[in-house]
């Protein structure tokens, strides 16, 4: 019998163990990239005015502010923004318009991505991407793009410092 629980018994736990481990698939190379992409593809969506696309980058831990949702979707993000759960619900015109603004002012001739950094006491992976922007000839420089990894594991744009471009007009 003691043979058996040996054989039976010891394996099954060992199974059971192996589960519980968990891997990451990505290195940190592949995870260092993915919010400068991020940046980089919301910059090019600006300057194409592709707001739809723009509002797919552009978001929170809670998701992208381009996904909308349907009404029913829209009555649950609600009633979760009031206790704190999710961000609250915007409808479709309002995420067009605010992505139209911030491509109007992001427009620009060139950009140069700088050493993105890690940002420091937040609840969820963030990262600070600087960019200089070239605008009719002006560069502005260290732009910061605040990229946060949202709950579906995409790097979303989440704050810009658009000030400090209208502020150098």
């Amino acid at each position: 019998m003691r043979f058996l629980t040996r054989w039976v018994v010891l394996p099954g736990v060992l199974f059971i163990l192996a589960g519980c481990v968990t891997t990451s698939s990505a290195g940190r190379g592949e995870a260092a990239v993915a919010p400068v992409l991020s940046v980089e593809r919301f910059l090019q969506a600006a300057n194409q005015q592709d707001l739809e696309t723009m509002g797919r980058i552009f978001g929170t831990y809670n998701g992208p502010h381009g996904d909308t949702g349907g009404s029913v979707g829209c009555a649950f993000k609600r009633m979760g923004s009031w206790i704190g759960l999710s961000d609250r619900c915007i409808n479709r015109m309002d995420v067009e318009l605010r992505m139209n603004t911030i491509a109007l002012i992001l427009r620009h001739d060139d950009y140069r991505i700088g050493q993105d950094q890690s940002v420091p006491g937040r609840q969820h992976p963030t990262t600070m991407v600087p960019v200089t922007l070239v605008q009719r000839g002006q560069e502005i420089r260290d732009v910061p793009f605040t990229v946060v990894r949202s709950r579906s594991g995409r790097w979303l744009v989440e704050q810009i410092d658009l000030e400090r471009i209208t502020r150098t007009r």
